[in-house]
């Protein structure tokens, strides 16, 4: 039988990916067949018109963003905070910076040629959500790259030309042809659609549906 393959559109910026990714994550270690399973993940730029080298903490873009005062953009990121705790992931938004992500994106693909794009995708939403990093800083990105496995060498030199940059845009055209609009979203067996950081109940049930029936991955 052909493997469980799983499609998911994220950026590593989005609070909710991290939340959806551990989530599965939950789902996938109750699956009866997660050693079936492959999981590819595909970018998806929430701001793609955010300036590059343009940096501003967080909570003053979505300030900007839902034209509302600093306090009210707290109290709504608060809530998100503890939903990710219960999750197990620890974010600290005061310290989260705006910035533009098509360099982490190709770093991710350039992680992914490695087999490591899972691991490359949770140190930046680890980085970003949690620690404060800045996502679009050239010597930030060779560090986390090196921290999970991708040489060093490789990194810069991707950075220094338009490397996966290709691949990024696709992805996010993809994304539109199947009609996500937002991360994050997952594609099992490319013909289940899952949007949002979905209980992980869901998840488990529809990994049990899509593997009852694996017909369309092949189709």
């Amino acid at each position: 039988m052909s493997p469980l393959r799983i499609d998911i559109w994220s950026d590593v910026v989005c609070p909710w990916c991290y939340i959806g990714k551990r989530r599965l994550e939950t789902a996938l270690s109750r699956f009866e067949h997660a050693d079936e399973v492959e999981v590819h993940w595909h970018s998806f730029q929430l701001d793609p018109s955010h300036a590059e080298g343009h940096r501003q903490p967080v909570f003053e873009t979505l300030a900007k963003k839902v034209g509302a005062p600093l306090a009210q953009v707290r109290a709504m990121t608060g809530q998100v905070t503890e939903l990710a705790a219960a999750e197990g992931l620890k974010y600290d938004l005061e310290r989260a910076v705006s910035a533009n992500t098509l360099d982490a994106h190709r770093l991710s693909h350039l992680a992914a040629a490695h087999g490591l794009g899972d691991q490359m995708h949770d140190r930046l939403l680890r980085a970003h959500l949690g620690e404060g990093e800045i996502v679009d800083d050239p010597d930030t990105l060779v560090r986390l790259g090196a921290e999970v496995g991708v040489p060093e060498d490789e990194i810069r030199r991707m950075l220094n030309g338009d490397a996966y940059a290709d691949a990024v845009q696709e992805d996010i055209r993809e994304a539109r042809r199947i009609g996500a609009s937002g991360v994050p979203f997952f594609v099992i067996n490319r013909a289940y659609g899952l949007s949002g950081a979905q209980p992980v109940d869901t998840f488990l049930s529809a990994l049990r549906t899509a593997h009852a029936d694996p017909a369309p991955a092949g189709r």
